[in-house]
């Protein structure tokens, strides 16, 4: 039986990049891990990435510039990783931004029902987001998001 598209371990890779925004997604789980705690098996796969980004100063941001210069600069990787940790690094900033968001606005107001609940919205579009990227890089396909797809292809 013949595979069609890019071979399995271009495929895990690209999956693997989605990793990165769903390290930073997580800290708006914090409501839904209190009222269902079965959801806390969600943050194990990112665990090595969460120690590794505690452990090093700046680790974000290390992690930030090293794929960016490495990966998606780099024209010798191939298209599909390329494309994908580049998608994933800007769900990434969107993440970082809106944790700033509420850290700064929301947060300081109290933990109300209101804060809770778009928390909880941000995690779990996070979740089906992350799942749908995976699932297409797993395909070999690209994870069509509309404006961040486009702004990927612009810059590649």
């Amino acid at each position: 039986m013949a595979m069609d598209g890019p071979p399995l371990w271009q495929r895990l890779l690209a999956a693997l990049a989605y990793l990165l925004p769903w390290s930073d997604a997580l800290q708006f789980g914090g409501p839904l891990f209190a009222i269902a705690p079965l959801f806390g098996w969600l943050a194990k796969p990112a665990l090595p990435l969460l120690v590794l980004q505690q452990t090093i100063p700046f680790g974000g941001l290390v992690l930030f510039l090293v794929l960016f210069a490495a990966v998606v600069r780099n024209s010798q990787v191939p298209y599909l990783i390329r494309f994908n940790v580049l998608q994933a690094i800007l769900i990434d900033i969107v993440l970082v931004l809106l944790a700033l968001a509420f850290d700064t606005l929301l947060r300081p107001l109290g933990g109300g029902f209101a804060v809770r609940t778009l928390e909880n919205t941000v995690f779990l579009g996070s979740l089906l987001l992350v799942v749908f990227a995976i699932i297409q890089s797993l395909r070999g396909k690209e994870a069509d998001i509309p404006t961040v797809s486009e702004a990927v292809r612009m810059q590649l």
